[in-house]
């Protein structure tokens, strides 16, 4: 009976170590999720950081801040305005941006109504976009903008603007 107790002992050394290895491995493949995890802010963050990204959208185009649409910009940025004119990369975008800011004087107000993410680097940020025109008037239309996760902070890099028409 003392011998079969020792030859049974090595095969339990054996699945003593294959369960340590498993347990290993199972504890590594577990704990990447929360390393990864930690790579991007939370869902509130985002959120909060793309409303911040279309105010600056707004102020710069308000202030006319080149430097600063460049910041927040993609550099292959595409641009549908209302008039149907595309603005493809942003030295077509910015300078557009520009013009359209002369030749359509008011202060700008974009208010975010709804940001989906499609993954945890893409988000689609639908808002209304008023020109109060300098008589008072206020144009009232509609922008929608593709954000992009990039190098640690959240840029645009599509933009679709539209201008409602009246019920036929």
């Amino acid at each position: 009976m003392l011998w079969a107790a020792n030859q049974t002992l090595p095969l339990f050394e054996q699945n003593k170590k294959a369960m340590k290895i498993i347990f290993i491995f199972l504890i590594n493949i577990l704990s990447l999720h929360f390393l990864i995890a930690q790579n991007k802010p939370s869902a509130s963050k985002d959120i909060q950081a793309i409303h911040s990204l279309i105010d600056q959208y707004s102020m710069a185009r308000d202030r006319q801040d080149t430097v600063l649409l460049k910041s927040i910009l993609t550099t292959d940025i595409d641009q549908l305005v209302s008039s149907g004119e595309w603005r493809i990369g942003i030295g077509e975008a910015v300078s557009g941006m520009l013009q359209s800011s002369q030749g359509n004087p008011g202060s700008r107000k974009f208010i975010v109504d709804k940001i989906r993410f499609l993954d945890s680097a893409t988000g689609i940020t639908d808002a209304r976009y008023e020109i109060q025109n300098p008589d008072g008037t206020i144009r009232k239309m509609w922008s929608t903008f593709i954000v992009v996760y990039q190098n640690g902070g959240w840029k645009i890099v599509a933009i679709r603007n539209m201008l409602p028409t009246a019920a036929q």
